[in-house]
């Protein structure tokens, strides 16, 4: 496991640590609604007395430029000099801002992760990644970004709805299909509810770490980790352009990890027993989301704007059986279609 990633009761000690060092200037700690009420409090006590808040508004759709605008000016209204340290305590749409407004600040501060939610402290806070929505395509804009450290603490779990928690899920579940089918089978058969998620943070961080290790830039092995994206960004994408049928990040993963899953199966990578292993898990965690027949065309095309694509080829992330993925293979908007087509007739 990396240092600059504390996992555990110790880890808002760990940051307390790391902010009352000589060389932090100024600490900024930027939320949304949600955790300035149910998080802030957990972590304030490690945090110095003169520090600044700031505040977004919670959800998706105030991860655009429009909120970065915040963050900056509120960082240039408090004189924040390039010792400064911003800290980001939320779930993915707070860390992957956060970490977007920093890295661009004066050319670059530091700044610290402190998920708040299963989806961002398996997944977003770790590997640099950072960026912010435009025009209605997810991380359109973005640079990679590794935070001085990332602190994560367990107990944030207990502030999330389940609804909130499942989303985080498919994330690990992700991570399984691509590189750890011991896990998979193990896990399918347990549930997905759990008294202590600690061990399962730790894996799944781990083995993100391990992967981003060999390629930090997503050149190659990387793009691993885009499984079930391709097509759960384009149905994220699209039903945020629709008012009230917007769904959580991970419950749109879910979807495209059976829909990727079944392009795997036509391609002779993936048999039908694996697919329907993994359609069993999946719908076990997951309901599933809603669109008509109608609308695959128009969601398909929200996949011309992956960033794993190259020119006008769409590449996408499939599974060569469980636990081992394989990337860049081309698939064409029709095929993403049928597989949408095949996701709504189950």
């Amino acid at each position: 496991m990396d240092n600059s990633v504390i996992i555990g009761p110790a880890a808002l000690s760990a940051l307390a640590e790391f902010l009352y060092r000589p060389a932090v200037s100024r600490v900024f700690v930027l939320v949304d609604g949600n955790t300035a009420r149910l998080c802030l409090p957990l972590l304030e006590p490690h945090l110095p007395p003169n520090y600044h808040l700031i505040e977004i508004p919670a959800g998706e759709e105030y991860k655009t430029l429009a909120s970065c605008d915040t963050v900056w000016t509120a960082l240039t209204q408090h004189r924040a000099d390039r010792h400064a340290v911003l800290v980001n305590l939320g779930g993915g749409v707070v860390t992957d801002l956060g970490g977007f407004a920093a890295a661009l600040y004066k050319r670059g501060i530091r700044f610290a992760q402190v998920p708040t939610t299963l989806l961002a402290q398996v997944d977003a806070s770790v590997g640099g990644k950072t960026g912010v929505d435009f025009q209605g395509y997810k991380n359109q804009l973005g640079v990679f970004q590794a935070p001085a450290a990332v602190f994560i603490e367990p107990r944030f779990l207990q502030t999330l709805d389940p609804r909130q928690l499942k989303s985080g899920y498919a994330e690990v579940i992700k991570h399984w299909l691509i590189a750890d089918a011991a896990a998979f089978e193990q896990n399918r058969r347990l549930g997905w509810l759990t008294d202590d998620w600690s061990a399962i943070i730790r894996d799944s961080v781990a083995l993100k770490q391990r992967i981003v290790a060999q390629d930090p830039l997503e050149a190659g092995p990387r793009k691993l980790l885009n499984f079930g994206h391709t097509v759960g960004h384009a149905l994220e994408s699209y039903l945020l352009t629709q008012p009230g049928r917007e769904a959580l990040h991970g419950e749109a993963v879910a979807a495209g990890l059976v829909c990727e899953s079944w392009l795997s199966v036509q391609r002779g990578l993936l048999s039908p027993e694996e697919l329907d292993k993994i359609e069993t898990f999946v719908f076990s965690v997951f309901d599933k989301l809603s669109f008509v027949g109608l609308e695959t065309e128009a969601i398909a095309e929200f996949a011309l704007q992956d960033k794993k694509n190259a020119g006008n080829t769409i590449n996408c992330t499939l599974l060569e059986g469980i636990g081992n993925g394989v990337y860049d293979q081309p698939v064409t908007l029709a095929e993403i279609a049928e597989s949408l087509r095949y996701y709504h007739r189950l």
